[in-house]
């Protein structure tokens, strides 16, 4: 039995070394294909990887593609997928921020309060990981400032490791919140962008319910319920809500 447990472990790892190889190979082609201006085939093969692993900058080339392709909502929908998993990136903001200048709908988001804006910035410094490694930093820096304060013979030492030692832990604590809440925006995807050229909103979960408002390609919209098996509930920045059919978009 433990020879089969070896034996089958051995392949387990053998398959999963040969997996990455492809990918990282398809990836090396699919560059290649970029740089030499073949979108299409670049697109294709991002695509094949961006389907096997969740990497920012797979989603962010894969953008740039439909870019080049001119097909703004898609390339809207890879580089806000990018931005979800690196959203400090300025590469990332900067590209998406183009593409949603191409599309046709001008939403006026609504106001938000400071504190809310300032706590979605501070949030969105880092990804997940940067933000656990920078917490592990601090928390480590809390820990030198503490033995500062025991352990140290001077007055003046040990006041600013006692000072130190909360400034550390407060930031340690601010780090984890904001992990935590990019962690909520990773494992709870409600934002959705409209794939189709023109889409009707209506009132109600069906094709006889009235017109609200039309939503064309590109456009992002909150998903605030999705329990039907073809229509979701939508909502746009600027608070605006109706009924879509699940066909015309794509969760991000």
């Amino acid at each position: 039995m433990k020879k089969i447990i070896i034996i089958f472990s051995v392949l387990l790892y053998a398959g999963l070394c040969a997996g990455a190889h492809e990918l990282s190979q398809l990836k090396v082609e699919a560059d290649s294909a970029y740089a030499r201006e073949d979108y299409e085939e670049a697109q294709q093969k991002y695509q094949l990887v961006a389907d096997s692993i969740q990497d920012a900058s797979v989603c962010y080339n894969l953008g740039c593609c439909y870019y080049r392709l001119d097909d703004m909502a898609r390339a809207v929908l890879w580089f806000e997928r990018a931005y979800l998993l690196n959203p400090g990136d300025g590469d990332i903001r900067f590209n998406l921020d183009m593409s949603r200048s191409k599309t046709i709908d001008r939403i006026t988001p609504r106001h938000e309060m400071f504190f809310v804006s300032w706590y979605r910035w501070l949030t969105n410094i880092m990804s997940l990981q940067q933000w656990a490694v920078t917490c592990i930093i601090l928390f480590l820096l809390a820990l030198v400032s503490l033995s500062v304060f025991f352990f140290s013979r001077r007055y003046s030492m040990r006041k600013l490791g006692f000072y130190l030692t909360f400034v550390f832990l407060f930031l340690t604590i601010l780090g984890n919140v904001c992990a935590f809440q990019q962690r909520s925006y990773l494992r709870n995807r409600n934002a959705a962008i409209v794939v189709s050229p023109a889409v009707t909103v209506k009132s109600t979960p069906s094709d006889s319910g009235n017109d609200l408002f039309v939503l064309h390609e590109g456009t992002k919209v909150n998903i605030s319920d999705n329990e039907m098996k073809e229509w979701c509930e939508v909502k746009v920045a600027d608070g605006k809500m109706g009924w879509i059919q699940k066909k015309d978009l794509e969760v991000i």
